[in-house]
């Protein structure tokens, strides 16, 4: 049986992108693990081949993880951080010669719309990204092979997606999740799961809060993502964490 290999594209935020000129640790730091891109993730199983979100560091990410093939992006939510990459998928159009496939729920569908008027006009100008828009209803669905679950939490008073496939969850952006969708992911092996800061924040977990939630679902392992300047260094933050979570970096890799 093939395993699911995901990649971290990102594990930063646009509070935590190394600044020219800035002074901070973080940003002054030579470790790797400090160098944060915008928050992403890449599925593969047996051939199929799935992003969550496309952020501004979308085409930055593909290349260095030289992907190839993308038949799908799960779209969270639709703020610009996790959306301002969808542009970029025209590379993909072209190689594969066909549609990208987006999937996200109603009210994100209708702002990528918005936002690539361009991509939907009746003559669109040549070369434009091709693209079709799926509804999720938070019911599972599939892409090819690969099944996922839909999970549901706020944003503050944004609702979002996270997605569970196999024995991998994964959840950003979020402050609230109800018992019952923070329930579907449990059983998993890995959660991967947001914390912006330690501090009180009005629509992100805080780290104690991402803990307790880890603790709850107890995963195999449990990792951070979302992660600002705010939080430190990559070094330090691990070394805080409980046993069985861990701070996630870009280029991260696990199997399930």
């Amino acid at each position: 049986m093939a395993l699911l290999e995901i990649t971290i594209l990102g594990s930063g935020t646009s509070q935590g992108i190394p600044v020219v000129g800035c002074t901070c640790d973080v940003c002054q730091s030579n470790d790797t693990n400090d160098k944060r891109l915008r928050t992403a993730a890449l599925l593969q199983h047996n051939g199929t081949t799935v992003a969550i979100d496309a952020g501004p560091d979308f085409r930055q990410q593909m290349l260095r993880e030289k992907v190839g093939r993308l038949d799908g992006i799960l779209v969270t939510h639709n703020h610009k951080d996790h959306t301002a990459g969808i542009d970029d998928v025209r590379a993909f159009n072209w190689i594969q010669q066909k549609p990208m496939n987006i999937f996200a729920r109603r009210s994100v569908l209708t702002a990528i719309r918005e936002e690539y008027f361009y991509a939907f006009e009746e003559n669109p100008y040549p070369g434009v990204p091709d693209i079709n828009l799926n509804e999720l209803d938070g019911s599972s669905f599939r892409i090819n092979d690969m099944e996922l679950t839909p999970i549901e939490a706020m944003h503050h008073r944004m609702p979002v997606y996270g997605y569970r496939t196999g024995n991998f969850s994964y959840l950003t952006d979020a402050n609230f999740i109800e018992t019952g969708e923070l329930n579907k992911m449990k059983g998993s092996r890995f959660v991967v799961i947001n914390a912006l800061r330690r501090e009180k924040h009005i629509s992100h977990f805080t780290l104690e809060e991402a803990v307790d939630i880890l603790q709850y679902l107890r995963p195999e392992k449990g990792f951070i993502t979302h992660i600002s300047h705010q939080m430190g260094k990559h070094s330090d933050l691990e070394k805080e964490l409980p046993d069985g979570i861990f701070p996630a970096f870009d280029g991260m890799k696990l199997q399930c």
